[in-house]
């Protein structure tokens, strides 16, 4: 199915808060918020604070309160996916130990958050807790068999979370000419990231420090799957839009 535009809710960050500066785009990178799964929550941290950290766009993850007004795969835009935000923090030395120049890949490369509490530790009890202590129902943690990055088992990304990812994947891509090539490397510090290769990366492609995305096999299959082409979409008219 084709990205509608007209269903990504627009809450846009404050002035100030992102660099609305058109760049050429070649990377995608995913990412997960290490949070909850209201992607307004994670909007108002932004603005919260002076560091220009932040992601042109968020998809939700399923609504745990009884107050939740988000739906489990909604998609947020928080600015144009042609401006950029602090998103990657790779540090001049990781570029130094691998001999690439340095690149601030921030500029060139749209930022996606999955809302998700990454990876949860299991209890005597046979419960789940994430890192901040608070309890991830069973039914959302996923074990991927063996260990990724010292964890054996994470909160899930949903299914609705996968469909609007792939959605907007394949948006992207068109729109800036980006690969869709499935990269099995993507998962580990990768060269090709580093060098701005045109691609879709995690984030866990740059830094041995982060834990999004893990490789949850449902994920993988989607990314897989994109070099399969959708339906052509028509243009979207809308400047605000993605």
């Amino acid at each position: 199915m084709a990205l509608d535009i007209s269903k990504i809710v627009q809450k846009p960050l404050d002035d100030g808060q992102y660099f609305a500066e058109e760049h050429p785009k070649n990377q995608i990178v995913i990412h997960h918020t290490a949070g909850s799964s209201n992607p307004y929550n994670v909007v108002a941290g932004w603005n919260g604070n002076e560091s220009k950290v932040g992601t042109a766009l968020l998809v939700a993850g399923k609504p745990v309160r009884s107050g939740d007004t988000f739906k489990d795969g909604e998609i947020v835009q928080c600015f144009s996916t042609k401006h950029w935000g602090y998103h990657l923090g790779v540090p001049s030395e990781t570029f130094k130990k691998y001999d690439i120049p340095y690149k601030r890949l921030d500029k060139t490369s749209v930022g996606i958050e999955l809302t998700n509490w990454g990876y949860v530790t299991k209890q005597p009890d046979g419960s789940f807790k994430n890192y901040v202590g608070g309890l991830v129902p069973n039914e959302d943690v996923i074990d991927l068999g063996k260990e990724y990055r010292g964890h054996q088992y994470y909160h899930a990304y949903s299914d609705a979370q996968i469909s609007s990812l792939k959605d907007i994947l394949i948006y992207l891509c068109e729109k800036y000419n980006i690969s869709k090539t499935y990269n099995e490397s993507i998962w580990e510090m990768n060269q090709s990231a580093l060098n701005g290769n045109s691609g879709i990366f995690s984030h866990t492609s740059f830094r041995t420090d982060k834990f999004d995305c893990f490789p949850q096999p449902s994920l993988i299959a989607m990314l897989k799957s994109l070099e399969v082409k959708p339906p052509i979409a028509s243009k979207p008219t809308n400047t605000q839009s993605a």
